[in-house]
């Protein structure tokens, strides 16, 4: 299997690790890495021989979310715009998440932020490693929630930990999101990946018929409500993304990490 610079993707035993390979930026996601996850997403799924995905980062994170260099690089809404640019991976990403009838684990093994954090509401299972932290900083970075977050998450943890969730931006420790359900178990660090896999292996040992039946009954109950909200959030971004509050919440977020790094 030819493994895209940005995605790394490994077979054994019916299971397939789909590792997020940008360590020199945290595994942050930009319009390629949108496009390379998507890619391995669908290659997986029409993959009879996977039973199981895994996804995890290369390195010391899971993901620090969306490319925050190429968002200040966004015009401004009332700014003529280029013409688009081929298809919008991010949201094809999401459909392919939201119809994913595999079991998906997720080995969150460092920081898990923006997308890194939402995408695991899309997961079946999540192992987390004791060092590691999730934050959805949209509110903060004057940008709106994503990923059908503003359904999958309260379902998750409840109306008011999901509100001070996406309006904090606060970050969440491990024994925190394993206290309100957001993640199955605590992983010793350096452990996580292993602990996923074993647990993979053991699910994958399942006729693989039973393991999608199953998948599909869970998705249906939630399947038109995601959808729903994946439309009305990426409408918000769309208003959102690029103006005067996001822009200045961006350049304040640079300005900080240039007097962290002194």
């Amino acid at each position: 299997m030819s493994n895209d610079a940005r995605v790394l993707t490994e077979d054994a035993h019916g299971v397939r690790l789909i590792s997020f390979n940008r360590p020199e930026v945290l595994n942050a996601f930009d319009g390629l890495q949108y496009e390379a996850v998507h890619n391995a997403l669908v290659d997986a799924l029409a993959d009879d021989a996977v039973s199981v995905v895994v996804l995890t980062g290369v390195g010391r994170a899971f993901s620090a979310g969306a490319d925050l260099a190429q968002m200040a690089e966004r015009p401004a809404p009332e700014a003529p715009r280029p013409p688009a640019a081929g298809r919008n991976y991010f949201d094809l990403m999401l459909q392919v998440l939201e119809r994913f009838d595999k079991p998906i684990i997720a080995a969150v093994n460092g920081v898990g932020i923006g997308i890194g954090c939402t995408i695991l509401g899309h997961c079946d299972v999540v192992l987390m490693a004791r060092g590691a932290r999730l934050r959805m900083p949209f509110a903060p970075l004057g940008l709106a929630p994503e990923g059908g977050s503003t359904v999958l998450l309260p379902a998750l943890i409840g109306w008011q930990k999901a509100a001070r969730t996406l309006l904090t931006g606060d970050f969440i420790s491990a024994e925190q999101a394993l206290a309100w359900g957001m993640v199955a178990e605590i992983c010793e660090d350096g452990a996580t990946l292993d602990d996923a896999m074993a647990l993979a292996r053991q699910i994958a040992d399942g006729p693989i018929e039973t393991l999608k039946e199953t998948k599909q009954l869970m998705l249906a109950a939630r399947a038109d409500s995601v959808a729903a909200a994946r439309v009305r959030e990426n409408a918000a971004l769309a208003r959102v993304s690029g103006s005067a509050a996001n822009r200045q919440a961006v350049q304040r977020f640079f300005e900080r990490a240039g007097a962290f790094s002194r």
